[in-house]
């Protein structure tokens, strides 16, 4: 199904692959020829061929776990006015019952900040971020920058980049999104799929073949190949919003009269361009798939590339199941009692819960096959549940109109309004040790909302909508949907625009000064941050040896999304499902550093210093996590924010999982010190890290230093590594954070 090609390859008048490069321009100017770079420097603003890019969106997009938490940054640092088009969904409301009024409050603040600073606001339950996107917003050739991971809408023609809040916050400062010049990856799609395939099961092959490698790191996705055209817009829309997953840093698609269809039934046909790579255009390796092979797929927990066919797991159920529970006793020890290969009854697979929901999943055209595959079927009235969310208002009307909800209604299916919260754990969390089938985005550790602190543990499958209503109809019994019959013939879609016209808000390039901000009593501002001092002793307060770290373990998801708008409040659930203990310990730390600002250090401190000779005068004292590999996942600022709310000043890992929790580090000023592959790390936490001379060697514009391991055994040397930094970014992390930076650029 998928073929990785880890080699050069030159593409020729769009329709030719070649991997002999004799003959052929230099891979550097030919690369230029494709559509990414064709975009990439149409927005770098210093218009040069260089390795730096340097780059200006058009438009913006938040949703209402980020953007109160923007604004507030934005302020602090001077904004004046929204200077692009900068759309505020309100898709994540997450459990309205908890904690009052907070909110509505935010949602509140949101258009009060929509008429003042001349922004867009999408109401609560109007669309997911990203379908309002697509419907509204995207044009080809543009790029939109998003606070959310899943910004892609690359198969319409516009580069979607995800990031955090920083960097949407240094966009309405009239500065730029700065990186290296990437890497581009040539994905080349080939023959049909099969009925019964749906985007789902591409996007989990795409993402298992990709994403433990590392291969596509950081790098775009360019699609092309005869197969495009044999994709709906609404498949190459989900293959696409679920490239995050492989943690490419963006994506794009050619564009034909499918996508020219699109951007005319939603009444912008000014906004559709042919986007083609040039002549001979150089990419840095190759993903070939060829979709007439692939297969119904099912990932299984905890990531979206723990992945198998159907046919695979429905032939080997208990040993694939019980490697399930193996990893979950690893992740968890004794806190919880996994039990999912009880879900074998006479050796087929029954799952619990079904949901179909969000920017992947919740498509017209998903819910239309979905309702095909079970018509004059039933869920039954046993454990089996299932609902399924239209990812807009416009969506949910063309499946009224054109009977595809009353299909879903009648089989048992309950409909909910556009909302992410089954993706992110605030809607439809399962029974403890429950199986739920999503066609949803993500499957990491309790991101659905369990809670394994107090015992919990839900399991998250990811599946394309059509084997999701398959298995329905066969009474929650994991079934392929290439196994059933059925026909769809409910009408194409049609987009109806008049109740955006109606209830969106848009006030961009309206905006109204005088306008007051409507706060709520939850909505705080940040709290005082320290500029880096000369030296830095750091004590470890987490140390975590899985092989990746999501965004939802270091900040969960969820309820816990109710406190955003507080920074303090919301802080006290960092790594609260992983390492529960992490916050006390570093409340501590912080408590022992503003004591020594004050003149009074601790003899904790003080012993610490005293083995490596140091003062407490020009040294800063905060916490660190340790990390194999953290930051997969959500583009939430939070999962950094917190830990320096909570005085975290830096961690330590091998790697960076991706570029955007990297970036959100940096912006909140926590030093993002990586350690060479070949060395161990055998401390934990209590142990002290002490950097000498870190302010000035960051300054100076080095990238590595010798630091000190002091622990209860003695002091060891360790090598730290703090490379590819901008000037700007090593300004940010020596102030402070990004609001010290821009303050003290006043």
């Amino acid at each position: 199904m998928v073929e990785l090609i880890k080699q050069g390859v030159y593409l020729l008048n769009g329709t030719e692959v070649r991997m002999d490069a004799a003959g052929m321009p230099a891979p550097d100017e030919a690369r230029e020829k494709t559509i990414t770079y064709g975009i990439l420097r149409s927005h770098d603003v210093d218009g040069s061929k260089g390795k730096k890019m340097r780059i200006k969106f058009d438009a913006m997009m938040s949703h209402d776990i980020t953007y109160v938490g923007i604004i507030q940054t934005a302020r602090a640092s001077g904004l004046e006015k929204f200077p692009l088009p900068y759309a505020m969904t309100n898709c994540h409301n997450s459990l309205c019952a908890v904690g009052g009024t907070i909110n509505e409050d935010d949602h509140v603040f949101g258009l009060s900040a929509a008429k003042k600073y001349g922004g867009i606001y999408v109401p609560a339950n109007q669309a997911v971020i990203h379908q309002y996107a697509r419907e509204a917003m995207v044009k080809c050739g543009n790029m939109i920058l998003g606070s959310d991971s899943h910004t892609r809408y690359g198969s319409l023609g516009n580069m979607g980049v995800g990031e955090g809040g920083g960097e949407l916050v240094k966009q309405l400062l009239k500065n730029t999104w700065d990186i290296n010049a990437p890497e581009v990856v040539l994905v080349w799609l080939e023959g049909a799929p099969r009925k019964g395939v749906g985007p789902h099961d591409v996007a989990i092959s795409l993402v298992k073949a990709t994403f433990e490698s590392g291969c596509v790191k950081n790098k775009v996705l360019e699609f092309a190949g005869p197969g495009v055209k044999n994709l709906p817009i609404d498949f190459r829309n989900g293959i696409d919003i679920m490239t995050t997953e492989t943690t490419c840093l963006s994506s794009i698609w050619v564009t034909d009269d499918e996508v020219k269809h699109h951007y005319e039934i939603h009444n912008r046909p000014q906004d559709f361009k042919e986007l083609q790579p040039g002549d001979v255009a150089y990419y840095d390796m190759m993903i070939k798939i060829d979709l007439s092979k692939q297969e119904s797929m099912i990932a299984l927990p905890f990531h979206p590339s723990n992945a198998f066919t159907i046919h695979e797991l429905q032939a080997n159920p208990v040993e694939i199941l019980k490697a399930v529970e193996e990893d979950a006793k690893k992740r968890y020890g004794d806190k919880v009692d996994c039990h999912l290969v009880d879900k074998v009854v006479d050796g087929k697979v029954q799952a619990d819960q079904g949901i179909i929901a969000g920017c992947s999943g919740g498509t017209y055209d998903n819910l239309s096959a979905a309702a095909a595959i079970m018509k004059d079927a039933s869920i039954g009235n046993d454990y089996f549940t299932m609902s399924a969310y239209p990812q807009s208002i416009p969506v949910f009307m063309a499946t009224t109109r054109n009977g595809i909800a009353e299909e879903l209604l009648e089989a048992g299916v309950v409909i909910k309004p556009a909302f992410c919260g089954p993706c992110f754990g605030a809607g439809d969390v399962p029974s403890n040790n429950g199986l739920s089938i999503r066609h949803t985005t993500r499957n990491f550790p309790n991101r659905e909302g369990s809670k394994p602190g107090q015992g919990q543990i839900s399991l998250v499958a990811l599946m394309d909508a059509r084997s999701i209503a398959a298995t329905a109809a066969n009474g929650g019994v994991i079934t392929a949907a290439t196994d059933v019959d059925y026909t769809d013939e409910h009408k194409k879609y049609e987009f109806d625009a008049r109740i955006y016209e109606r209830r969106v808000f848009n006030g961009y390039e309206k905006e109204d000064l005088n306008q007051a901000l409507k706060y709520g009593p939850n909505i705080k501002d940040w709290p005082t941050m320290y500029p880096l001092q000369e030296n830095m002793l750091i004590e470890l307060a987490a140390v975590i040896h899985d092989p990746v770290t999501t965004t939802d373990e270091l900040i969960p998801s969820g309820e816990t999304s109710s406190y955003r708008s507080n920074p303090l409040k919301l802080s006290e659930f960092a790594l609260s499902r992983r390492v529960p203990e992490y916050v006390g310990i570093s409340k501590r730390i912080q408590a022992e550093d503003l004591a020594r600002r004050e003149g009074k250090v601790s003899e904790n401190i003080a012993a610490a210093l005293a083995q490596v000779g140091a003062s407490a005068d020009n040294t800063s004292f905060g916490s660190c996590v340790f990390a194999n590999r953290p930051g997969d996942g959500s583009a939430r600022e939070q999962a950094a924010s917190c830990q320096k709310v909570l005085g975290g000043d830096a961690n330590i890992c091998y790697e960076y999982a991706t570029k955007r929790y990297r970036s959100n580090c940096i912006n909140w000023g926590i030093v993002p010190f990586t350690i060479a592959k070949e060395t161990e790390f055998n401390y934990v936490p209590g142990d002290f890290v002490f950097v000498p001379g870190l302010r000035a060697a960051i300054l100076e514009g080095k990238e590595e230093i010798d630091a000190k391991v002091i622990t209860k055994d003695g002091v060891k040397v360790i090598h730290l590594f703090f490379q590819n930094l901008t000037a700007d970014e090593r300004q940010i992390l020596a102030d402070g954070c990004l609001m010290n930076y821009y303050k003290n650029k006043k």
